[in-house]
């Protein structure tokens, strides 16, 4: 069982920055995907971005793109999302997740989410 804890939400203006970390209680992430996701009010949850295993590969949903970027700590035991020119549309829920694949968007394991509210 991994049990992922997110934290670095809060209040940002529009064009603000914030980052975002998720760890798993100091045990290591590298065996796994690693994916964030997002949820604002009365939306279902989407696709943000994810890490290959190895950390080479990245992908993006296109709302995001060229904004946020995804990258793993050195110790290997945190992933960050690095959420850059905010707007108030990615006011959401944001939520780590594990996936024992390299692979999909089928994760295995969630974290309990942090909010990120951007005002305008």
């Amino acid at each position: 069982q991994v049990q992922l804890v997110e934290s670095g939400g809060g209040l940002v203006q529009a064009g603000g920055s914030l980052r975002l970390s998720c760890t798993a209680s100091g045990r290591t992430l590298i065996n796994y995907r690693m994916g964030w996701f997002r949820q604002a009010p009365g939306k279902e949850r989407e696709f943000v971005g994810a890490v290959s295993r190895a950390g080479g590969m990245t992908s993006y949903a296109d709302s995001v793109k060229g904004r946020f970027t995804i990258s793993r700590g050195g110790t290997k035991v945190m992933v960050y999302l690095q959420m850059n020119s905010l707007k108030p549309e990615d006011t959401a829920v944001y939520y780590c997740a594990a996936n024992v694949r390299d692979y999909g968007l089928d994760y295995d394991y969630w974290g309990q989410g942090t909010q990120v509210t951007v005002s305008s």
